[in-house]
């Protein structure tokens, strides 16, 4: 018997119980729906993270200050100022690879305008973080190293910040106040979106560091310093000499820990590029569950099928039907059941991760490759759970077939 015969049999066979048949494909329609849907979730939040990561801008080094120990207490990341001017000067000076440095203040506080006011992060930079982070100004301009030589009172700020204080009206030239110092408004920042912490990056004024310092936090150290090498490559060489030269600097003995933290931004996306990347495999592994589920409603269907058709396999061995023909004819039949309901499947997948992505703003990738991997596996669980059953009846004696009642 040729294939195309058996095909037409094998069809013929599911049509007649449409309903039974319909029922069986369901488990594979859900699972392979859910597997299409939650990789297309994965992939968008994999997405979304290394568009942050990209955020940040390129062969970033970032250096912390903070933690150190106190009587056997050990502070937080941050939570001492241990960092100065000089050991960015140095860096700058001294390291090779670094091609920019920008010290950093940090500190929360409330601004005011008029008669709106708004609590947001103050960051003091140099003019170079600009170029670092790749921030472009897209109204006024940036400050100048001649503003943090002279402690200028000038800032540039976020999007989110000029809605919430100047709603409609243009923030450049207008006047802000921070613990009641004038600062001039000379540059509005394009949109950054969220950060890799999930922090609003255009809730923020930026200001010389020097200004910070000196007008806002009466701090005289940094909580952090930003540099940009000349390449990747330069990243890791960069990161390991600006380690000892700031050991050096800070006189911290070979036993000791460090009173910074140094990371690439290599480490921060491997960090959390890798939550993103058990948060899929979870997510394809949760549905491929569902998946497995369906393929044993096929197995199941179909040993109630040979059993149905006992005396119908006989009657087709009688008449010199082989072995093999009645194994491919059950075989067809469970490969086309979970075939269709893999496309279905794949169908139903795709349009609920765009509904997701509508109605919660839930960033989706749709992959080609995820979806035929979705339906090559979807026909593989049509094989593996359909050949036993197959077999089975292949294997049915003519004569207790014919028998059968």
């Amino acid at each position: 018997m040729n294939w195309s015969a058996t095909f037409k049999i094998a069809l013929r066979a599911l049509r007649r119980n449409s309903l039974r048949t319909g029922l069986t494909m369901l488990g594979i329609i859900i699972g392979v729906g859910a597997v299409v849907a939650m990789v297309a979730i994965g992939a968008g939040a994999k997405s979304q993270v290394e568009a942050q990561i990209a955020s940040l801008g390129e062969n970033v080094i970032l250096i912390f200050s903070g933690s150190t120990t106190s009587s056997g207490i050990r502070t937080g990341l941050g939570s001492a100022g241990t960092l100065k001017i000089e050991d960015a000067e140095a860096i700058a000076r001294e390291v090779p690879g670094v091609a920019l440095v920008s010290p950093e203040v940090r500190i929360a506080q409330q601004v005011a305008a008029g008669n709106q006011n708004w609590m947001t992060q103050i960051l003091g930079e140099s003019p170079d973080y600009f170029t670092i982070r790749q921030w472009p100004i897209v109204a006024g301009t940036a400050f100048t190293e001649q503003d943090v030589r002279g402690a200028t009172k000038v800032a540039v700020i976020g999007q989110t910040l000029a809605r919430q204080i100047f709603a409609e009206e243009d923030p450049i030239g207008q006047v802000i106040r921070i613990k009641q110092v004038p600062f001039t408004i000379v540059g509005l920042l394009a949109p950054k979106g969220l950060s890799v912490m999930g922090t609003d990056q255009d809730d923020v004024v930026i200001m010389p560091y020097t200004s910070a310092m000196k007008r806002v936090t009466g701090q005289t150290m940094l909580r952090g310093i930003s540099i940009q090498t000349t390449d990747k490559n330069s990243l890791r060489p960069a990161q390991e000499q600006i380690v000892a030269l700031l050991r050096q600097k800070h006189r911290i003995l070979a036993a000791k820990d460090d009173d910074f933290t140094v990371r690439s931004q290599e480490e921060i996306a491997e960090a959390a590029m890798a939550t993103s990347r058990v948060m899929t495999v979870l997510l394809g592994s949760i549905a491929g569950v569902s998946l497995l589920v369906g393929g044993i409603g096929i197995m199941n269907i179909m040993l109630v099928s040979v059993t149905e058709r006992t005396r119908e396999i006989g009657i087709r061995m009688a008449v010199g039907a082989h072995g093999r023909d009645i194994l491919r004819q059950f075989l067809i039949e469970a490969i086309t059941l979970s075939s269709l309901g893999g496309i279905i499947g794949i169908a139903l997948g795709a349009l609920a991760s765009k509904l997701l992505a509508h109605f919660n703003s839930w960033p989706t990738i749709l992959s080609p490759l995820s979806m035929c991997a979705a339906f090559g596996f979807s026909a593989a669980v049509g094989i593996f759970f359909g050949y036993y059953p197959a077999r089975k009846a292949a294997a049915l004696d003519p004569i207790t077939a014919l028998r059968y009642e």
